[in-house]
């Protein structure tokens, strides 16, 4: 059974027909072409296939397309814009939280979110943040280090200068 439904995929405006049983994961790669999503699970556990519902990050392999109908929808295609890295990718980078990238689309979209809620975090708050995000590339250390620098989260200095 089809459905007719109304999106803004990364603030382009779509309407289009969807079968009731797909995941919006795999409209978004399969159907749209927006291949920066990833599929790992299948049972929204990896946290690989989050995008952003109305700037909540979601696990898009458990969430059925149609319940995104007049919603708007971030993907990893839509953070950067003409051609530059957002501020949270080039943090990603710069803190060498990318490692063989299969995660990092998520992480980034959920570091996104957390920044665009204005909010405080503390480091243990962020982590609890990113706690639905696998990656067995690391040991997540540059990635909390990446999410917190993004968030404006300070670290003593620990260079053993005694005096700051």
């Amino acid at each position: 059974m089809q459905k007719r439904i109304n999106v803004k995929v990364n603030e382009k405006s779509l309407s289009f027909d969807v079968d009731i049983r797909k995941s919006l994961l795999e409209v978004l790669r399969f159907e749209l072409g927006y291949t920066g999503t990833k599929k790992g699970c299948g049972v929204g556990e990896c946290g690989t296939c989050t995008v952003l519902v109305d700037g909540v990050p979601i696990d898009s392999c458990i969430y059925l397309a149609i319940w995104a109908d007049g919603k708007s929808i971030t993907t990893i295609e839509g953070v950067a814009s003409n051609g530059e890295l957002s501020n949270v990718q080039q943090v990603f980078v710069d803190e060498g939280a990318i490692q063989c990238g299969f995660c990092t689309p998520g992480l980034v979209l959920t570091t996104t979110a957390l920044v665009e809620s204005k909010q405080d975090y503390t480091t243990e708050e962020v982590k609890r943040e990113l706690s639905g995000h696998l990656c067995r590339c690391t040991g997540y250390q540059n990635i909390l280090h990446a999410a917190e620098k993004a968030l404006g989260i300070e670290h003593p200095c620990k260079c053993g200068d005694t005096d700051k």
